[in-house]
């Protein structure tokens, strides 16, 4: 497996697929999250972005090959296994990334509520901040790898498929995505950290279910 890792990280660093979603992110950061903006604010926009962002990088690090060569790889390891590298491999991007970008909300953010009048202490709302940023992780890879192969081949249909999942799992009430963004903008409004423990752990009971069910499809469809 840690021969896997490296082969799909190696793919994905050679084929500089991974730099649209990171520039993606480091824009969407850039228009949305300001100078002495309150922090559970900034930090809940900063998870959102990463939803559709890890999507885009399950995407990638699943198609970095041509056929022939993901089938000797398939015949090497057996597919599950391979799809499964690829799978983490995109969390191992989207990850660092999130908690990079949560230091920085915490460098440039006013630690304080809405209307700047009730303190919001930085620990706590750190770790709301790292937690959110883990859940929205976890549910946009479980949405990329749906949204491409092995459940869908189109190129075309893969693309509109993630850019309405991604967003129902942003704006639909109960979903772990949305919850854990509320959370952060209604505690915002009374400079209340709440901690998102069950919408982290929803995810990655979905995210792990979504990457047993691809892969054994994997292994059915190729």
């Amino acid at each position: 497996m840690t021969a896997l890792l490296r082969y799909r990280a190696a793919l994905l660093v050679r084929s500089q697929r991974w730099l649209a979603p990171v520039l993606l992110y480091a824009a969407f950061l850039a228009v949305g999250v300001r100078w002495g903006q309150p922090v559970l604010d900034s930090l809940g926009y900063a998870a959102a972005g990463l939803l559709p962002v890890t999507a885009w990088f399950v995407q990638v690090c699943t198609t970095p090959e041509p056929p022939a060569a993901r089938a000797v790889v398939a015949a090497a390891t057996g597919s599950p296994r391979s799809h499964l590298a690829s799978f983490l491999v995109a969390l191992g991007c989207a990850g660092p990334l999130g908690a990079a970008a949560v230091l920085a909300v915490l460098l440039i953010s006013d630690p304080a509520n809405t209307d700047h009048s009730v303190p919001v202490p930085l620990l706590p709302a750190a770790a709301a901040g790292l937690l959110a940023v883990g859940c929205c992780v976890l549910l946009g890879a479980a949405v990329g790898a749906l949204c491409t192969r092995p459940v869908l081949r189109g190129r075309g249909w893969s693309v509109a498929a993630t850019v309405l999942a991604a967003l129902l799992a942003l704006v639909t009430t109960g979903s772990p995505a949305n919850s854990t963004v509320t959370g952060l903008v209604t505690g915002s409004r009374t400079g209340t950290v709440h901690l998102p423990l069950v919408p982290l752990l929803a995810s990655a009971v979905l995210a792990a279910a979504v990457a047993v069910f691809t892969g054994r499809l994997t292994a059915l469809r190729g």
